[in-house]
């Protein structure tokens, strides 16, 4: 009975590890959840939108380039 008893709980403790990474490295189980959630973090591009992205960022480097502007400017008086 103990032979047995420890065969089946090896079985057990080898078969678990090996059935949870099976599962996880099956692409029908998580493709639509993974489809979906990168859908939700990188939409589709919209011409609106890379529009108002490009506006944004030539907003910013302008920002950007004035405050430094204005930091020399303020150093060379000094």
């Amino acid at each position: 009975m103990g032979v047995k008893l420890e065969v089946f709980r090896m079985m057990l403790y080898l078969s678990f590890p090996v059935a949870m990474f099976w599962i996880s490295n099956q692409a029908e189980y998580f493709e639509e959840y993974i489809v979906k959630r990168k859908r939700e973090i990188f939409p589709p591009d919209e011409a609106v939108r890379r529009k108002e992205l490009e506006d944004f960022k030539e907003r910013m480097r302008v920002r950007k380039e004035q405050r430094i502007l204005k930091k020399y400017s303020a150093e060379s008086e000094n």
